[in-house]
């Protein structure tokens, strides 16, 4: 039966914390608020750093950039309907713009997981192979991998936004979230939607899980390479050149594991802890990555001082408040 012939719902509504206290409403909606202005100006003034300095136009910034793009591209695609919620109890959204929503946030996610992929590949290669590291990481071949990745990841996110598409939709559509995540949304169809939610759980897992084993996989060898170095100064400089990474790495997979854990386990957790660390693994690394560049990457902290104290001289009053 055609999907147009059983779907009846014409709008979602999003509940967003059900446990929530309506007079938090407003404090809710302005730490949203900071949060996503802070992602987008911090991680668009990476982007400007990268196209702007020639210092920074190498293949290990090339893919920095791309997830700067990818990290205001996912804080865009979320937050502005969380703030819409909360600060002007705008709870509903359309049919097809909920699963429009939904299809970008794995994008986002997926194109995420392929750059720390890249992110690990060159710093082993880097690391473990330094006299190939400038033929096989070329600026041309990092822009190449990039491409892919976007590219790949939106034809595969396609895919599985279509098939959960063409379920039929009946009602409730009351979702328990604070946006239009797919096992939420699947909820709401009429039908037996028990082969998509297995094929959707299967592929995040396989994603998630294998790009996790090559990461780790990249690392180890990267350390066993540190190791090899005879002074402790000199596995010290090493091993930092791929501490940034490292924290964005973290930031992003720990606390997705702890969410899918504690789903094949069957761990029972409240709604609103539940939608908290879902929501949390979905903006924090946005949020914190442009923090972890500042502090973690030297040349781009001395860049970014360069530029403020020489804005200061030009204009001693000038603030960033």
């Amino acid at each position: 039966m055609l999907q147009e012939n059983w779907t009846t719902i014409k709008e979602f509504i999003l509940v967003g914390f059900p446990g929530l206290n309506p007079k938090y409403n407003g404090l809710v909606s302005t730490i949203f608020f900071t949060v996503y202005v802070t992602t987008v100006v911090g991680n668009a003034v990476l982007v400007l750093l990268f196209l702007k300095e020639h210092s920074l136009q190498k293949p290990m910034y090339g893919i920095m950039f791309s997830l700067s793009l990818a990290d205001i591209g996912s804080g865009t695609v979320v937050l502005p309907k969380i703030i819409a919620k909360y600060w002007f109890n705008d709870e509903t959204i359309p049919f097809h713009s909920c699963f429009m929503q939904m299809k970008f946030i794995h994008y986002f996610g997926t194109v995420t997981i392929f750059i720390l992929v890249l992110m690990a590949l060159d710093r082993y290669l880097a690391i473990c192979n330094p006299l190939r590291y400038p033929v096989l990481m070329t600026g041309r071949i990092t822009l190449a991998l990039n491409i892919t990745g976007w590219l790949g990841s939106f034809i595969f996110t396609t895919v599985v936004t279509v098939q959960v598409y063409q379920l039929p939709y009946c009602g409730p559509n009351r979702i328990i979230q604070c946006f239009c995540e797919q096992n939420s949304i699947v909820k709401q169809a009429c039908a037996d939607s028990g082969y998509q939610q297995l094929v959707a759980f299967t592929l995040a897992i396989t994603v998630l899980l294998g790009s996790l084993t090559f990461i780790i996989y990249t690392y180890t060898h990267i350390i066993v390479c540190v190791m090899r170095v005879s002074s402790s100064h000199g596995r010290w400089k090493t091993f930092s050149t791929c501490s940034t990474q490292l924290c964005i790495i973290a930031v992003f997979y720990l606390p997705r594991c702890g969410v899918y854990i504690c789903h094949v386990l069957r761990i029972y957790m409240l709604p609103d802890l539940h939608i908290f660390l879902i929501v949390f693994y979905t903006l924090f690394p946005p949020f914190i990555n442009p923090f972890i560049y500042f502090f973690r990457n030297k040349q781009i902290s001395h860049i970014l001082v360069f530029l403020w104290l020489f804005v200061k001289i030009l204009d001693p009053h000038f603030t960033l408040l």
